[in-house]
């Protein structure tokens, strides 16, 4: 029997599982999705400013009750914080983000509706204060800590700018439209731009590199994506209790108020009447308000960067030693225009107002892993309660002295404080939870 040569047969072609990808050109498109979400949050922090003066005219209210919707803004937009990383946690980023995103376009739409300043307190104070509380620096941690593994800091420290910059972008702009076309128009077309960003926000960010079968950026293992975390605001309660029985927390809070204190408390509410006591015309006063936000736009970008690359505890003493030097000087450059003096002040200031954020969110990340954004997220919410206690007690003090040269004498001492503080600070670098998963419940 003559044996034939059999053909070999091909067997057929298997499907193959890809296997995980590095997040590379995704997590930057993350990022810069959670940059415009910033932006937009931030833009509308200048508004209230804006509006006292026509809503004065035209409802004849109170200056006071009017205010009273800003005062109730900044106290829900930083008490919201750690509550939003945990429901972000257990609803997942891309869902809270662009309903918050959602709440402050409809927040903005009835303000052109209202006919009493109680509507103005719930619209304004209450549902834009709730939305733009949820995209604060805490999101930029969340997003930071999942996306990133390497460049953490330097993403970090360009969301921290993205808030100051759409207060750059839009308060020159919004001023603009209020004096020619009155205040509904601008506050319509913000509120459209929000729409819009919520709209991309659902569209494109994500909540874990895990859900597109990547890794984070820098990484060299997959990360599975956690499962959603149970009773947000026990969690966040829970990890606050737990947190203040750390002596970090603590150092981290302290430094937080006294940074608040001695940025936006004193620079946004008091800025102008000081420059004014000096004889500064507010046009020019307005300048170096804006000269200090580019400034402090390119300082917590370059921070970022430099938090990659040193102890996080000694940036921060060198940031609050420069703080109070430029502080303790301010009564002596302080001019009636813009002299270098002053131009020196706005840009060595600037350069360190918000350079704080991203060594912090690092501690905080180091120190409690997991958990750090919560922990963040109440730290932000000290800074935010300095930041209230500095407006009026800046305003009081120039009332009882005079001027304000004692203010800015015991804010420069008190930095002084700060940056002893962050000498001490002792943060892990092991990452763990302060409240176990298992025991999370709703």
């Amino acid at each position: 029997m003559v044996q034939h040569a059999q053909t070999p047969v091909t067997p057929p072609p298997t499907t193959v599982p890809d296997g995980p990808r590095p997040a590379g050109h995704r997590a930057w498109a993350i990022a810069v999705v959670a940059g415009l979400a910033i932006v937009a949050a931030g833009a509308f922090t200048t508004v209230p400013g804006l509006l006292v003066t026509p809503l004065h005219q035209e409802f004849a209210w109170d200056r006071g009750q009017i205010a009273l919707a800003a005062s109730v803004n900044m106290v829900l937009f930083g008490f919201t914080a750690p509550f939003a990383a945990a429901l972000m946690d257990r609803a997942g980023i891309r869902r809270v983000a662009a309903g918050a995103m959602l709440l402050i376009a409809v927040g903005a739409l009835l303000t052109n509706a209202m006919a009493a300043p109680w509507q103005l307190i719930l619209y304004w104070g209450v549902l834009i204060g709730l939305g733009s509380g949820c995209l604060t620096m805490t999101f930029a941690a969340l997003i930071t800590s999942r996306w990133f593994t390497r460049r953490r800091g330097l993403v970090t420290g360009a969301l921290s700018a993205s808030s100051h910059l759409g207060q750059l972008l839009f308060l020159p702009l919004l001023a603009w439209a209020v004096d020619r076309y009155d205040w509904q128009p601008p506050v319509v077309t913000l509120a459209l731009v929000a729409l819009t960003v919520s709209a991309l926000v659902a569209l494109f960010l994500r909540d874990h590199p895990a859900d597109v079968g990547a890794m984070p950026y820098g990484g060299e293992e997959f990360v599975e994506k956690p499962a959603p975390a149970e009773g947000a605001a026990r969690r966040t309660v829970s990890v606050l209790f737990q947190a203040t029985r750390t002596g970090t927390f603590w150092l981290l809070a302290g430094m937080f108020v006294i940074c608040g204190a001695s940025t936006n408390g004193i620079m946004w509410s008091n800025w102008v009447p000081a420059a004014h006591d000096h004889g500064m015309h507010a046009t020019v006063a307005a300048s170096m308000l804006s000269l200090i936000g580019v400034c402090s736009a390119l300082g917590a970008a370059f921070s970022g960067w430099l938090t990659d690359r040193f102890d996080p505890r000694r940036l921060l003493t060198v940031y609050f030693t420069v703080r109070a030097l430029t502080l303790l000087a301010l009564p002596m450059v302080f001019t009636a225009s813009a002299q270098p003096s002053m131009i020196a002040f706005a840009v060595i200031y600037g350069l360190v107002d918000v350079a704080t954020v991203p060594p912090v969110i690092a501690l905080c990340q180091r120190t409690y892993g997991d958990d750090g954004p919560i922990v963040f997220g109440w730290t932000n919410s000290a800074h935010q309660l300095g930041a209230g206690a500095s407006a009026f007690l800046g305003a009081t003090a120039r009332d009882v002295f005079g001027t304000y040269d004692t203010v800015w004498i015991t804010l420069g001492a008190v930095c002084l404080v700060a940056a002893l503080l962050a000498m001490v600070v002792r943060a892990s670098q092991g990452e763990r939870r302060l409240v176990p998963e298992a025991g999370i419940t709703s």
